[in-house]
């Protein structure tokens, strides 16, 4: 179990590491999928503890990321 979490967390810091140096053009929606699917993947690996679980935690952390930055991107334009 403590190798899952440390696996997770280098992971984790791997994609935040990523998306703070490689989003300079990337609209926010994308910027949101990047860092909801690193949360999501790390949050379904530690609640389910299977492969199955972590993909499914970084699908959907993917898509509500880029939903909700795109909703918050709509609003500062209002």
């Amino acid at each position: 179990m403590k190798r899952n979490i440390a696996m997770m967390t280098l992971c984790l810091l791997t994609v935040i590491s990523i998306f703070f140096s490689g989003c300079a053009n990337m609209t926010a929606a994308q910027k949101g999928a990047v860092g909801g699917g690193a949360v999501g993947g790390v949050a379904g690996g530690l609640i389910g503890g299977s492969r199955s679980a972590t993909l499914i935690g970084i699908g959907a952390g993917a898509l509500g990321g880029a939903l909700l930055n795109d909703a918050i991107e709509k609003d500062k334009k209002k």
